[in-house]
């Protein structure tokens, strides 16, 4: 056994535990911001939900993508979905920090995990195009569960992803009945009128 190899992983476990720490602008349905950490694990989750729905696709590629898509986002942090227009360089940013963050492992490790995040953000591979749509339908999903602030904007939602979320059927059913529930939160805050 490489003890210096081993020490290098969990060196990089260690630095990996800030994404723990890194709040989205989704809120859990008590209310509390969640976590980054917490979306990869319902996104891996999700993906095994639908994988017998997603013939020819890699699930154990898939879950290894789950879990490193958002990595880079450990050290500076989560853009909103609704903010990445203005932040152009956001992918090269977290790029340079996952490699950053992975400077402790031993360089097998570290290609593997960077080729796999190449990948997502290039969405490439049937695979990666899975995990694009499932991050989409993620974040619109507790968006519609998350005990929000009152100025949430749901009407976003109806318009988030829509590219990656048509690439497979069952993504696009997903959708219909996220969209359905966003709908129905849009409509709970439209005021009403009494009839005159």
């Amino acid at each position: 056994m490489d003890l210096e190899k081993i020490s290098g992983r969990l060196e990089f476990l260690r630095e990996a535990e800030r994404l723990k720490d890194v709040l989205r602008s989704a809120h859990t349905s008590s209310g509390r911001p969640e976590s980054t950490a917490e979306h990869s694990w319902r996104l891996c989750l999700m993906a095994m939900v639908v994988a017998d729905e997603l013939p020819g696709v890699d699930l154990l590629k898939v879950l290894k993508m789950c879990i490193v898509h958002d990595l880079g986002e450990a050290l500076n942090g989560d853009i909103p979905a609704v903010a990445q227009a203005a932040f152009p360089d956001k992918g090269a940013q977290e790029r340079n920090d996952l490699l950053l963050l992975m400077r402790s492992l031993d360089e097998p490790l570290r290609n593997e995990i960077l080729a796999l995040w190449d990948d997502y953000e290039n969405a490439v591979s049937p695979e990666a195009k899975t995990v694009k749509a499932l991050d989409k339908l993620e974040t619109l999903l507790q968006h519609t569960q998350g005990l929000n602030p009152a100025d949430f904007d749901y009407r976003f939602n109806l318009t988030y992803g829509q590219k990656h979320t048509s690439t497979a059927p069952v993504f696009a059913a997903l959708r219909t009945l996220i969209d359905r529930d966003t709908k129905a939160r849009i409509s709970e805050r439209m005021p009403r009128r009494d009839p005159d």
